[in-house]
């Protein structure tokens, strides 16, 4: 009798092709690694010598301020219209499924390690995200955006500010707002519109953070112009009167290491203001709340 019990366990063709050994899958992954820090490298380039791209960028790092300038470059580069961005459980444990045939955005997140020698480092995995644009949300449960009046953010713009500020009616040359560079205070116009008002204290925020970052290599002036122009975006106040014409000339001397090391910076500056401000915000968002019938 014919013993056939060696032909009763296969593996499938696609699953003999996709096994790798440990050496195989860490050159791929490496390879999907490089293949992401060259498309970051080429986008900030692309976008530091086109004035349009480079608003483009910042409007999309205004809007995903979470990400860093690495990832929001790598973002413009796949889908630069992405308004909100979830991986696939992301979507899932809030009741929503990615639609098929769907595209991933590839990001690169951040862990910790221990180098040989003990001292922790970090390394970077790639990771796909999608935008809602990409999932069905028929059974999310979708939030309503949080909606403040023009006090309320300019309330929370000064919350707690580490330096004076003090109205006046009149500064030099018409300036919305002007900082002492003996004393740090920031003195502010009267009488402005809101959304004046709301730029010029936030550039003189963003310049007295950004004059304290390391490495700086562009126009700090510009820097902190881009900052203003990120709260802004974040906040919904108005961006009509914010011109790029510079960003070629600012970013031109700087090699792709270096426009990402000054976009992160940028980054960063409006990041510390918005901080600050979300914990004032929450506190109006919770204030509200206990005010809702019950």
């Amino acid at each position: 009798m014919n013993n056939y019990d060696d032909l009763l366990s296969n593996t499938p063709a696609e699953v003999q092709g996709s096994q790798m050994s440990k050496e195989e899958y860490a050159t791929k992954k490496q390879a999907e690694r490089d293949g992401l820090y060259a498309l970051s490298d080429q986008t900030a380039l692309e976008v530091a010598g086109d004035s349009g791209k480079f608003k483009q960028y910042l409007d999309l790092q205004g809007k995903l301020d979470r990400y860093s300038a690495v990832n929001a470059l790598l973002i413009l580069a796949q889908k630069p219209e992405a308004t909100r961005l979830g991986d696939f459980d992301h979507w899932k444990e809030r009741g929503g499924f990615v639609k098929r045939d769907q595209t991933g955005i590839a990001i690169l997140e951040p862990h910790e390690y221990s180098k040989e020698d003990g001292t922790p480092g970090t390394g970077y995995n790639v990771k796909k995200v999608f935008d809602v644009s990409q999932v069905d949300t028929q059974r999310m449960k979708m939030p309503p955006p949080a909606s403040y009046d023009d006090r309320q953010l300019l309330r929370a713009l000064i919350h707690k500010a580490p330096m004076r500020i003090t109205g006046v009616d009149e500064l030099p040359g018409n300036l919305g707002a002007m900082t002492d560079p003996d004393t740090g205070d920031i003195s502010v116009r009267k009488g402005m519109a809101f959304g004046d008002t709301f730029r010029s204290v936030a550039m003189e925020f963003s310049a007295a953070v950004l004059a304290g970052s390391p490495n700086t290599q562009a126009d700090p002036h510009f820097s902190a112009y881009c900052a203003t122009y990120l709260l802004c975006v974040k906040y919904g106040v108005d961006t009509q009167g914010f011109p790029f014409a510079d960003a070629p000339r600012v970013f031109g001397a700087l090699d792709a290491q270096g426009i990402k090391g000054e976009l992160q910076q940028v980054r960063d500056a409006a990041g510390d203001i918005s901080g600050r401000m979300a914990k004032q915000l929450d506190a109006v968002q919770k204030a509200a709340k206990a005010q809702e019938p019950r």
